[in-house]
């Protein structure tokens, strides 16, 4: 598994413990076995890339854990020395779309206040909140985006305010399902800076679900290959050359995965990408 930064227990903003883990989870859905068995564990600060064909269960998994559907098995939070934490772990989700009118009037900072204030958005954002709200988008550098209307963003820009919304209260596991759909080069390159920065600065762990083989490979200290039960998991480049993955794809992208380009993108992920900081989400009040 390719080397990861990791930052100890006091510096760790998360700081509940070191591994998310799910042991035995299924799902059926309308009688039909979606998901069976599926066991695995990621650490904090480790990127897993969920890969597979479409309708290998990958967004179920997601939801699964998220508690939207119903499933079997167990899933728990352990502590740095092993002992489960109480609870759910806590987890932030960016889906892989959102579907909007866009021509509602409905402005960034709009979508922030009414998932996280406690009174009704018309009353208008209070100036503490709306310095909070900036602050939340600046580590995903969108706090230029704070008023602009959510119609009009890009996708990548959507994506982005959607990643600052995950990171409050900053999760132990961060769950993203395609974020990367329709976003250009530029876009791309960026957010994969930005998750980098993110993993390393909170010492978060990652699940990422994505079709886009090679970048994937590029970036993922892990990976896992998915068809209803896990088939393969490990380093990208054992996954890509595994008997699993070519009967799936008919592909081996293991060379690609091993290559010096990809070594020297993956370098640039591991050390952050981006130098600069981040800016600090503190909550500052009611609206």
């Amino acid at each position: 598994m390719t080397e990861r930064a990791h930052v100890s227990g006091s510096e760790c903003a998360t700081c509940a413990g070191c591994c998310t883990r799910l042991e035995g989870i299924g799902v059926r859905i309308n009688g039909a076995t979606v998901l069976r068995d599926v066991n695995f564990h990621t650490h904090c600060g480790e990127l897993t890339v969920i890969i597979g064909p479409n309708g290998a269960g990958k967004t179920t998994l997601l939801r699964a854990i998220l508690g939207e559907l119903p499933c079997s098995g167990r899933l728990f939070f352990t502590r740095a020395d092993g002992a489960p934490a109480a609870g759910r772990p806590r987890v932030g989700y960016v889906p892989q779309r959102l579907d909007l009118d866009r021509s509602a009037p409905v402005r960034v900072l709009d979508l922030f206040a009414a998932a996280l204030a406690r009174r009704p958005v018309w009353l208008g954002v209070g100036r503490r909140w709306r310095e909070a709200i900036r602050a939340a988008l600046a580590l995903v550098e969108a706090e230029d985006l704070c008023d602009a209307p959510l119609g009009a963003l890009s996708a990548g820009q959507l994506q982005r305010v959607l990643l600052a919304l995950a990171l409050h209260p900053l999760p132990q596991l961060l769950m993203l399902d395609e974020p990367l759909a329709g976003m250009d080069r530029a876009g791309t390159e960026l957010f994969y800076r930005l998750l980098s920065r993110l993993r390393l600065k909170h010492d978060l762990g990652i699940l990422l679900v994505s079709h886009d083989l090679s970048a994937a490979a590029q970036v993922a200290d892990r990976m896992i290959l998915l068809n209803r039960t896990i088939l393969a998991d490990g380093p990208p480049e054992t996954v890509l050359a595994g008997g699993s993955f070519r009967k799936l794809f008919g592909l081996d992208l293991a060379p690609f995965a091993s290559s010096p380009d990809a070594a020297s993108h993956a370098a640039l992920w591991h050390r952050g990408g981006l130098e600069q900081p981040g800016a600090e989400f503190t909550p500052a009040g009611e609206p």
